[in-house]
């Protein structure tokens, strides 16, 4: 691993894992409005948030994709504010924990290259996350990025291109770690830095092996630095 002086992760669902569930963060959000249920969590799903119109915070960007799925299934957008309101109330930025293997993944990873935090969110969500973990200062540049941040969402390259600029590397000499395709495979090849994709499951642990990072779930590598998801 000569060739590769940075390692940036992502952060929801990469490194940590949400304890409040999807189907709690619904049904909390109904009893919290007046409004039929009109969707489920499939229709949140399919939500193209590529497609959203850029917003300047959480609640505006939460907005955003209530109506998206009003259009998509038919129903009345009128709900959208108070949905984004009860949004912000039930989300609980300090209830996660670190996925499998994530915490070895990055104390390993400090002792070998610079490390980046590339995380979607602003910073009023996204770092008492860190403090949960109690890594609030494991990396050596964090950057917010996408609505009410001021930076392009990933996949756009921008953030990729701060993290690498303040850690004083090049993209083509960073890898970056991720899991969601939208944002984090798609990214890299947008941006130029090597992709290290990992799947939902996969025990998180970064070990070096013919001078590449893999990641091993137990063993058994799953994927090297250039592959896909």
């Amino acid at each position: 691993m000569d060739n590769i002086d940075a390692v940036c992760f992502d952060l929801d669902g990469t490194l940590c894992v949400d304890d409040q569930s999807d189907e709690e963060i619904h049904e909390a959000v109904f009893d919290r409005v007046e409004a039929p249920e009109f969707f489920d969590l499939d229709d949140l799903y399919a939500v193209d948030y590529g497609a959203l119109p850029e917003a300047n915070s959480d609640r505006e960007h939460h907005e955003n994709v209530y109506r998206a799925i009003a259009q998509n299934v038919g129903a009345d957008p009128s709900c959208a504010p108070a949905l984004a309101e009860a949004t912000l109330e039930v989300l609980d930025s300090t209830a996660v924990s670190f996925r499998d293997g994530a915490k070895e993944a990055l104390e390993y990873t400090r002792e070998k290259y610079a490390v980046g935090l590339i995380t979607a969110g602003t910073e009023e969500a996204q770092l008492p996350k860190l403090e949960t973990l109690g890594v609030q200062d494991a990396f050596d540049v964090t950057v917010c990025c996408g609505p009410g941040t001021g930076i392009k969402s990933k996949p756009d390259p921008e953030p990729f291109e701060i993290a690498v600029n303040e850690l004083g590397v090049s993209l083509e000499r960073s890898i970056y770690v991720g899991n969601r395709h939208d944002g984090d495979v798609v990214a890299p090849n947008v941006s130029g830095c090597r992709l290290l994709g990992c799947r939902r499951k996969t025990n998180l642990r970064i070990r070096i092996q013919s001078r590449r990072i893999v990641f091993h779930q137990c063993t058994k590598s799953l994927m090297s630095s250039d592959c896909p998801i």
